[in-house]
């Protein structure tokens, strides 16, 4: 075989393999009946470490990928750092008389007689080295050396692109590693921490515990700010999808024009604007969970949209055409009344029905009073961390129970505001929350009628209560019942009136 037909075939199996090592294996194959090779080894030198970093290597049954750093001694590193630069290839007759060959040897396990060294050169850099050992006495000679300098050019194109491959691997990993690492983050925030988990939420994370483990849609009810994400994220969490995406869609936020475009994705040139492809948000919760907040906000074309895609499972991007089939896990959540939405023709009955397949009530935290210590607890040392304070501040004397005689009309998100600004004003402690009606709606301290001097709030949430119950004639239960107008448990609602001695069903109501 003449040369050019020797470099030909060499350059089909050195570019024939995706795999450096693959390839290596393939090239040690070729070479093997030309020159007397044992050993072919991949490395580079990497002079930050003092250290020659192993990349590929094969023999006569065998290739491995890999990744050793070999570290060298003062006298190997020196002759590394100042090797000549005007010669590409060498023969090394003697490996052990010379520092570099004879630690790398040790460090493999080998013991070579003679070693082919190829430097793999750029203009501006040497990418590394190609190293042919052979283990029969002064194996390699001029001729051989002459054969193995033809492939510097296809090795160097290699070995670029094994290094730019092997960096593509390593910021995929630590990107990987960053997103486990936030995904544990959040599933702490929002999963794992449920603050009245054994007293006010018991009954809501009861229902979750029995539902997690299916594929059921959930449907999520319950006031603003009640935690409906915390929630969704402990049902997603405890399933068998917990490995997979969590994506959240608060379907109230995006305008109308842009829905289909958020949700289903589109195709690059499909509208104005559309420069590249884009995933939708159902498409990015493939193999995990959709969770769809404020559902009751979507417009109804978009409804009729949307329940095509529950129906099927599927999805075609903007301006596409082809069927994108979805394993998905649908959570919905609203805090409107969407039964009577649909009964004034607000919300499409056949969407309702496909999301309503088991609903969970989540109290308002007016319901759930015994949570509320617990809660200030946990807010002051989460806020604490994210303000930077040096010392997590205590609280006043006597200042539990204001708080917890307090409505809260912005349930949680509210008792989590108003622990920030305490430490706002007052980060050294102790925190007394005297600014706790401060930007509260007029509406909200109205809503029970006109102020005649009464303070007392159990007086003013027995006066509302009655009037609600004047209005559906002593009902408690059904959507048409006094629990579903304020929002709460009937069973709740029927305890509370109890203590409060308000009469409700068969007998009379006066407001």
């Amino acid at each position: 075989m003449d040369k050019n037909e020797f470099f030909r075939q060499a350059t089909l199996r050195i570019c024939g393999n995706l795999e450096i090592e693959e390839a290596l294996h393939t090239l040690f194959k070729f070479l093997k009946k030309y020159i007397p090779a044992t050993h072919i080894f991949l490395q580079r030198y990497e002079h930050d470490y003092h250290a020659m970093r192993s990349i590929a290597y094969a023999d006569e049954t065998k290739c491995s990928k890999l990744d050793l750093l070999t570290p060298l001694s003062k006298t190997a590193w020196e002759m590394a750092d100042n090797a000549p630069t005007d010669q590409d290839a060498f023969i090394i007759d003697d490996p052990q008389a010379f520092s570099v060959s004879r630690e790398m040897s040790k460090f493999h396990g080998i013991h070579p007689s003679s070693v082919v060294l190829l430097v793999l050169r750029t203009k501006d850099d040497t990418l590394g080295y190609l190293v042919i050992c052979s283990d029969i006495k002064q194996g390699f000679i001029n001729a051989h050396l002459e054969l193995v300098s033809l492939l510097k050019e296809p090795l160097v194109i290699a070995m670029s692109n094994a290094l730019k491959h092997r960096e593509v691997t390593n910021l995929n990993d630590l990107l990987a590693d960053d997103n486990r690492y936030l995904h544990n983050e959040l599933h702490r925030l929002s999963g794992d921490e449920i603050i009245g988990s054994n007293f006010g939420l018991k009954g809501v994370m009861h229902k979750v515990q029995q539902v997690a483990s299916l594929e059921s849609p959930v449907l999520l009810l319950g006031e603003t700010g009640t935690g409906k994400d915390v929630i969704a994220n402990a049902i997603h969490y405890s399933s068998h999808r917990s490995t997979g995406p969590f994506v959240s869609v608060n379907c109230g936020a995006i305008p109308d024009t842009l829905i289909d475009s958020e949700l289903f994705g589109h195709e690059k040139g499909a509208f104005t604007g559309a420069l590249s492809q884009k995933r939708g948000r159902f498409e990015r919760a493939n193999k995990g969970t959709i969770f769809l907040d404020e559902i009751g906000e979507l417009p109804p074309q978009a409804q009729v949209r949307l329940l095509k895609v529950l129906q099927s499972k599927e999805i075609e991007r903007v301006g596409g055409v082809k069927t994108i089939s979805l394993d998905i896990r649908i959570i919905a959540a609203t805090n409107r009344n969407l039964e009577e939405m649909v009964q004034n023709h607000l919300f499409r009955e056949d969407l309702w029905f496909r999301i309503n397949v088991f609903p969970i009530w989540i109290p308002p935290l007016r319901d759930r009073q015994m949570d509320i210590p617990s809660m200030i607890q946990h807010f002051i040392n989460l806020k604490a961390k994210e303000l930077k304070l040096a010392t997590i501040p205590t609280l006043a004397p006597g200042v539990i129970d204001p708080l917890m005689a307090y409505h809260w009309p912005g349930n949680v998100r509210e008792l989590e505001n108003v622990i920030e600004r305490a430490l706002i004003l007052c980060p050294a402690g102790p925190l007394s929350f005297e600014h706790l009606n401060q930007g509260r709606p007029r509406k909200a301290i109205e809503m029970s009628g006109p102020d005649d001097g009464t303070v007392k709030l159990d007086v003013v949430i027995s006066r509302h209560i009655r009037r609600v119950l004047s209005k559906t004639r002593g009902k408690v239960n059904g959507p048409d019942g006094a629990a579903a107008f304020l929002g709460i448990n009937p069973s709740t609602l029927r305890n509370r009136m109890k203590k409060m001695g308000i009469d409700y069903g068969r007998k009379t109501i006066r407001g």
